[in-house]
């Protein structure tokens, strides 16, 4: 045998494996900009908490949006990404400008009471419609760009029932935010903005990110099976 006859006996190297997805835990840390992240969000409502309950409000309204605007600055020298920390400063600027003009310290929270309502409000219209905002998330922030889930009957079905998990879980509590709110439970309000920010946000997280990658490596059933 010669050697050309050789080579071409042999098998074709096969092709590389397509890229995989990043583990559960890596794309949620992603998403949520990992532990720094996490706790940089909440420090300027932390701060303004303490701050009004052992002074005034304009002092917690100064000192939040002082370290708010320190966190993105010390991002910003280290080359980090900011956008946690801009979309955090952003949140504290709105509602630190609201409770400085009105004096009520419970309007710093108004505004991501309002954006609650209309988070949920738009998911669950999303999911309504069929165009799951979940799924068109899932496209941006996970897959790329990529929306071939839209020609996928299971996965239209799968992030149609994660997005109205999502809106129910929104609305429910930014309603107890807003209940706080209208009952005049400043110091309590300031805790449950704590308590239910990430906490549930990571939680819902986890369960789309493990449904979804369930939902994509099982097989297809077969036609009449």
């Amino acid at each position: 045998m010669t050697t050309g006859q050789h080579r071409a006996a042999q098998p074709e190297i096969e092709p590389p494996d397509e890229e995989q997805l990043p583990t559960i835990a890596e794309q949620v840390a992603e998403q949520l900009g990992g532990f720094r992240g996490l706790a940089e969000s909440s420090i300027p409502v932390v701060v303004f908490v303490i701050a009004n309950i052992i002074g005034e409000l304009r002092p917690a309204v100064i000192a939040s949006v002082a370290v708010a605007l320190l966190i993105a600055a010390v991002r910003l020298v280290q080359r980090r990404p900011i956008r946690h920390a801009v979309n955090g400063l952003f949140g504290i600027a709105i509602g630190a400008a609201i409770a400085w003009r009105t004096g009520d310290e419970r309007d710093f929270y108004l505004p991501g009471i309002l954006y609650g309502v209309g988070y949920g409000l738009v998911l669950l219209l999303s999911a309504a419609i069929r165009q799951p905002l979940v799924g068109w998330l899932w496209s941006v922030l996970v897959a790329k760009g990529r929306s071939e889930w839209r020609d996928d009957p299971r996965l239209v079905r799968t992030f149609t029932a994660l997005t109205v998990l999502w809106g129910v879980v929104w609305l429910a509590k930014v309603g107890v935010q807003a209940g706080l709110y209208l009952a005049h439970k400043d110091t309590a309000l300031g805790v449950a903005r704590l308590v239910l920010g990430y906490p549930p946000y990571a939680l819902l997280l986890l369960i789309t990110v493990w449904t979804v990658r369930r939902v994509t490596r099982e097989p297809e059933p077969l036609a009449g099976s």
